[in-house]
């Protein structure tokens, strides 16, 4: 298990370093960016932002039923 973990992190590390220099190299350097493009990477930034901010509260109470104790609560019998 740890050298599955070992060898993920390596391999992401390695194509990181090696995949970012080309990337970057193909973009042609210009100016400034559009407007257009500013206000669509703004807009899918709010949907983000907008989706993990109740995801996260979820995951907090989700957390904090896990670890809580169980105060008052009794197992009725089916058979009366």
């Amino acid at each position: 298990m740890t050298n599955m973990i070992r060898n993920t992190i390596m391999t992401f590390i390695f194509a990181t370093a090696v995949v970012s220099p080309a990337i970057a190299a193909a973009v042609p350097a210009e100016k400034g960016g559009s407007l257009l493009l500013t206000l669509f990477l703004g807009f899918f930034a709010l949907i983000v932002v907008f989706q993990l901010v109740p995801a996260c509260l979820l995951f907090v109470g989700i957390l904090k039923g896990l670890f809580s104790k169980k105060h008052g609560v009794e197992q009725k019998s089916s058979n009366q």
